[in-house]
């Protein structure tokens, strides 16, 4: 058994503390309440601000949290987001009025946490660090409006510590199966778990599973379900959101999928309803502004025109469909190909994921994935018709990008990890080119 580590000092590196947390526990993920809420009490942050909006999902969770970010912004407030997982750098994690922190603040707030968590016998997760750090840097910030991003699941998630004045869940599909369940019952019932008694759940899926409503039903939460309490319909280049108290119309259509925008779109209906300042100061004019200036890295982005490079964090079925749809709406040439890097996570359903993809695909550059959770590229292969196969994301990338003609589509896709592989490479090439 090897040496446990020595608890950093707080001028410490970032990397030093990160390599630290990891090793603290005996699980990466070990789902419940019981240990980080134990170090919250002691470090009083249950209470990060005076709103907290809490966002699960299986997908579009960043994506609503960076439009609700955006508008509110806009609006004149001041705002922080938790989310996870970050693509090049651990501090793309917390923001606050969009912007990400200083090294250094996280160390200081890591080294807090670790001299209260030290007068119990508890270990926590790398998560549940993370989560109580984001915690303490906002309410040190004095925040108008905190928004957590779910991690994983809800109701066991380190995020639920918190009770969320308004909780939402943007989609419901297979994923997480290990932890959540076998089935969208299992999953939604695990959701919505962040729903708190008398206040907003905001939902989302059209199609929202039962176990969602009687979870709502057996707290007192206040359901606000897509298709019945609010819609929203696409008008050639505008869009229009309604509820029974709210008409926003001719509305920016956002660089970000429309379900997502609409669900944010909820959220703010909720917070006018409330009735407080923070509600009060939100107007249509900040609503627009927040739609159009509202970008997320990895999420159908385009980092390159000949040929055109496309990143998108597409990990699971719902996602990969929707990635499908948006490659099938591109404008191409006669001659033109999509050339697809690929690099999954084990644990996720590679067949259907691929399979979604399959159409709009014409050649695929399928690449091992480093890590414990990691599919090598064997495992992908067999999904799809005549793959590369590529011990690293850096090879496969390399290929594609070698193959492909100026008019060709490069994708690269599967997971956080291979975005962020393919992000970083650019980068280096960029810097260089630019030396």
């Amino acid at each position: 058994m090897s040496e446990p580590l020595m608890i950093p000092e707080v001028t410490s590196s970032l990397a030093t503390w990160l390599t630290y947390l990891t090793h603290q526990h005996s699980k990466i993920i070990d789902m419940g309440l019981e240990r980080v809420g134990v170090v919250a009490r002691q470090l009083d942050l249950l209470y990060p601000a005076p709103k907290v909006v809490t966002v699960a999902g299986t997908n579009g969770k960043g994506t609503t949290c960076h439009i609700l970010e955006s508008i509110l912004i806009e609006a004149g407030l001041k705002v922080g987001v938790y989310s996870s997982p970050h693509l090049l750098d651990y501090t793309e994690r917390v923001r606050i009025q969009s912007k990400m922190l200083a090294e250094a603040e996280f160390c200081r707030v890591f080294a807090d946490i670790e001299s209260k968590r030290g007068t119990t016998t508890l270990t926590l997760t790398y998560f549940e660090y993370g989560t109580l750090a984001a915690l303490q840097l906002f309410k040190q910030a004095k925040l108008d409006v905190v928004i957590l991003e779910v991690g994983l699941g809800g109701r066991l998630d380190a995020t639920n510590i918190v009770d969320a004045d308004i909780a939402a869940i943007t989609s419901i599909a297979l994923d997480h199966i290990d932890w959540l369940g076998g089935d969208r019952e299992q999953i939604g019932y695990e959701k919505a778990g962040i729903f708190r008694s008398g206040r907003y759940a905001v939902v989302g899926e059209p199609d929202m599973p039962q176990s969602i409503n009687q979870v709502a039903q057996t707290l007192g939460a206040k359901l606000f379900r897509c298709g019945v309490d609010w819609q929203f319909e696409l008008q050639n280049d505008h869009w229009h959101w309604r509820s029974h108290d709210h008409d926003f119309k001719q509305l920016p259509v956002p660089n970000v999928p429309l379900a997502n925008a609409a669900t944010a779109l909820a959220i703010i209906d909720c917070l006018i309803k409330q009735g407080d300042a923070i509600g009060q100061a939100i107007s249509l004019s900040a609503i627009q502004q927040g739609l159009i200036k509202a970008k997320l890295p990895g999420r159908f982005q385009i980092i390159c025109e000949q040929p055109c490079v496309i990143l998108d964090v597409a990990h699971n079925p719902h996602a990969a469909a929707y990635l499908a749809d948006r490659l099938a709406r591109l404008p191409r040439q006669k001659n033109t190909k999509v050339h697809a890097v690929v690099a999954m996570l084990a644990d996720k359903d590679i067949k259907s994921t691929l399979s979604y993809l399959a159409a709009q695909v014409d050649k695929w550059y399928l690449a091992s994935l480093s890590g414990i959770r990691g599919a090598d590229a064997a495992q992908l292969a067999q999904y799809v018709e005549s793959p590369y196969q590529f011990a690293t994301v850096k090879d496969a990338w390399l290929q594609a990008m070698a193959e492909a003609d100026k008019q060709d589509i490069v994708l690269v896709c599967g997971s956080f990890h291979t975005v962020a592989e393919v992000m970083e490479l650019q980068t280096k090439e960029e810097s260089l080119s630019g030396q």
